[in-house]
């Protein structure tokens, strides 16, 4: 599928990656490394933004469409010591790249870069448009946000989102939301509680109350769960003290359609119902906010609200990259992710033409010894360049049409 020249370079900047840390806010060694890397290959232009999110362009000699390549380069952390291999190694075992990162998703990333050499090489650079690899930063804590800067930049016409799929075809994603919900008590001696009013007894009505709302239902995302993830009284610890405050978070999976009122609307009717009934019945609810530091000095933040996203099979830009991946021989079928991805901004907010297709399964993501295939690594490179041709060559083709038609 790929010659061993190529097979072996693909490997080797996995690697790369993985040998160096970067979790969220500190990609910096990462950036710089592709950086350097990009110089001394065939890419046309690099460029950092304020996030430091790493774009490489490679353009064609006609004018077309833009598509962008997107992976996330940073890592949740190695926290466990029951790691069997250095998490930071690239280390090569049974036809497996093991190390942070190799599944989520440094070896989507090096997939995608040498993709786009090996496409350009193959064509000499003529086809039409440019194609565009987005190596984005904070998408672990920030899913889409560092990404909005990207897609002003680029304007891409479709996107490619290089999360695990395990060379399945996605087009589609559950979202993800924080919800924190809150109770305003009224303090007083644990001694004396009745002249006092006890926000964890209030939070303790509303929790109940938020157990009987139907669960929101799509019948290819499945449900928009909406679990409890954390409670907390304050003071705390509470020596002798009615607790004055209460805050409880949950994680709200999100569904096509639903925005953030919608979302927001079932729960505060029913403070509105618990307040009418108890004039002492205190509580609010918002979105958790989210505010990290990025290895540029830069600050990113917003509401933890990360839309969902669905395409239609049908879709020109579903069925171009699938009917390609199939006469690649992949056993590639249409699917969604369940979890949340970068795909949240460029298909959710922004209604880009989104699809995503990845090397590895999901379930190897955040775990120890996290580890992705070669045979997988390699498949997905051939992959990505039969995407590329196929979105490039639909464009060409429909020139000729028009030129001859």
């Amino acid at each position: 599928m790929l010659s061993k020249q190529r097979t072996e370079e693909v490997i080797a900047l996995c690697q790369s990656l993985v040998q160096l840390q970067s979790y969220s806010g500190s990609e910096q060694n990462v950036a710089d490394y592709l950086q350097i890397y990009a110089k001394n290959k065939d890419f046309d232009e690099i460029r950092i933004d304020k996030y430091g999110n790493v774009l490489l362009y490679m353009n064609g000699n006609q004018p077309g469409p833009t598509i962008l390549f997107d992976g996330h380069i940073d890592t949740v952390p190695v926290k466990s010591e029951q790691w069997t291999v250095d998490p930071f190694a690239g280390v090569i075992k049974n036809g497996r790249i093991y190390g942070r990162g190799t599944t989520d998703m440094k070896g989507a990333v090096s997939a995608m870069i040498s993709a786009s050499l090996h496409f350009a090489e193959d064509t000499n650079k003529d086809f039409p448009g440019k194609i565009v690899v987005s190596c984005s930063v904070h998408e672990e804590l920030l899913e889409g946000v560092a990404t909005r800067e990207v897609s002003q930049q680029v304007n891409p016409d479709v996107v490619v989102i290089g999360e695990a799929t395990n060379l399945q075809l996605n087009r589609g994603q559950r979202g993800r939301a924080e919800i924190v919900i809150e109770t305003i008590g009224k303090p007083a001696h644990s001694s004396n509680p009745q002249k006092g009013v006890n926000a964890v007894n209030q939070m303790m009505k509303l929790l109940a109350a938020i157990q009987q709302l139907p669960v929101a239902e799509h019948d290819i995302l499945g449900q928009g769960i909406l679990e409890l993830t954390d409670i907390i009284s304050s003071p705390y610890p509470g020596a002798s003290v009615v607790p004055s405050h209460c805050r409880a978070t949950f994680d709200r999976r999100l569904l096509v359609g639903e925005t953030k009122k919608s979302v927001l609307q079932p729960i505060q009717e029913l403070i509105d119902q618990l307040q009418a009934a108890d004039s002492t019945f205190k509580a609010n609810v918002s979105y958790a906010q989210g505010e990290e530091q990025c290895y540029t000095g830069n600050k990113i933040g917003d509401e933890r609200f990360f839309p969902a996203w669905l395409s239609e099979d049908e879709e020109g830009f579903v069925q171009l990259p699938y009917q390609a991946l199939l006469s690649l021989g992949l056993p590639t079928r249409l699917a969604h992710y369940s979890f949340c991805t970068n795909g949240s901004h460029f298909a959710g907010e922004n209604n880009i033409p989104t699809i995503g297709f990845g090397p590895s399964l999901e379930s190897l993501a955040h775990i120890d010894d996290e580890y992705i295939e070669i045979d997988q690594l390699v498949k997905a490179t051939a992959g990505y360049a039969a995407i590329m041709d196929a979105y490039t060559s639909f464009t060409a083709n429909k020139r000729e049409e028009m030129k001859h038609g």
